[in-house]
């Protein structure tokens, strides 16, 4: 296991200019580096208070101040192996056509998907070795490890787009005359395992996924609130899970308002139900915790009937069928995760056997 930085670069002070946005983002990469963080995501593509807001930002700017950023980077990690020379070095991750983090926020973004073209991941590449050349740190391309680009997967509210490969055949056959990266695919969340394993296969080598993973732990804890639901008919004595966390999220709408659109009703059933799984930035808030913790006890005390199981988590109830796990609410929650971190597994493993 190693830790990987996504997404580091100015993006969070995308509301000052230049100047202070990227002395901001220097100090964070050096700290990242000196935590131990060993897969570095740089993006600079987002643009800046100081920047034109009527063009676009171009290659030259964005490998402009990723250069400045893998310099900093650098020279966190010469600290780091002046003390320790077995230090392994940090490696990178580039590109510009990076997508929004957390998904995207209107159904025009969604609509807009286009696989990169070939000539803007090789301008890409061609840009970064001349800056890094410009900035006296070439052999640090040897670092590169990968290059993000748009293999045509996407996911928004209430929408996926499955991979195709050949509408992505032309950008993954020009990875031949790149023997030394590979691409990452972003936003690969809801791909179906043979999917994900033809991306590895045509050379998307990583692949992101997050909010997949939040949104089969949000299945489970809504699968066992509907069993306490069933079992404990005292509501003064249920966690009340799901409706715990529709009053947080409407109490702070700050991290769902943006991607959820409609009517009320659209709403109500995207802060449960969206792919982009906006509920998933309330988890850690201390209602939360709390009701969750409340369900875990509550459905712990439980002798829940094997058909009751199988109706609200019927994958887990196999498992349970055949001695793989246990009926705590933990361990059930935990396997509906597990269930959906296979499906990569089973893309880049060789001879891979589900269990």
């Amino acid at each position: 296991i190693i830790l990987g930085a996504d997404h580091f670069g100015p993006l969070v002070w995308a509301n000052l200019d230049e100047l202070q946005a990227m002395t901001n983002a220097k100090e964070l990469v050096k700290l990242a580096v000196k935590a131990g963080f060993k897969k570095i995501h740089i993006d600079t593509s987002m643009k800046l208070a100081s920047d034109s807001p009527d063009e676009k930002l171009s290659d030259e700017v964005i490998a402009e101040r990723g250069a400045v950023l893998i310099s900093e980077c650098e020279k966190a990690y010469q600290e780091l192996s002046a003390s320790n020379p077995d230090e392994m070095r940090p490696v990178y991750i580039i590109g510009s056509e990076v997508p929004i983090p957390g998904g995207t926020q209107t159904q025009e973004e969604d609509s807009g998907l286009q696989v990169t073209r070939v000539a803007d991941f090789v301008n890409t590449i061609n840009t970064y070795k001349r800056k890094f050349e410009q900035h006296g740190i070439s052999e640090r391309l040897n670092d590169v490890i990968a290059v993000v680009v748009q293999p045509g997967v996407e996911f928004g509210d209430k929408d996926i787009h499955e991979y195709n490969r050949s509408a992505a055949s032309e950008l993954c056959s020009c990875l031949k005359n790149y023997p030394d990266v590979v691409f990452e695919g972003h936003s690969t969340d809801y791909q179906s395992p043979e999917k994900l394993r033809e991306m590895v296969e045509d050379g998307v080598a990583i692949l992101k996924v997050g909010p997949a993973l939040t949104f089969a732990l949000r299945e489970g804890l809504f699968a066992l609130s509907m069993i306490e639901r069933e079992m404990i008919h005292d509501e003064s004595q249920r966690a009340n899970f799901i409706e715990v966390l529709e009053r947080v999220m409407l109490e702070s709408p700050e991290n769902w308002q943006k991607h959820y659109h409609g009517s009320d009703e659209d709403k109500r059933l995207a802060r449960k139900y969206s792919y982009s799984d906006r509920c998933r930035y309330y988890l850690t808030r201390p209602e939360i915790k709390a009701a969750i913790e409340k369900l875990f006890a509550n459905i712990d005390s439980l002798e829940i009937p094997a058909g009751m199981l199988r109706q609200y988590m019927p994958r887990q109830y196999l498992r349970v069928r055949e001695g793989m796990l246990k009926i705590k609410a933990a361990s059930l929650v935990k396997d509906c995760v597990r269930e959906c971190a296979e499906d990569y597994n089973y893309a880049v493993k060789i001879n891979y056997l589900r269990r």
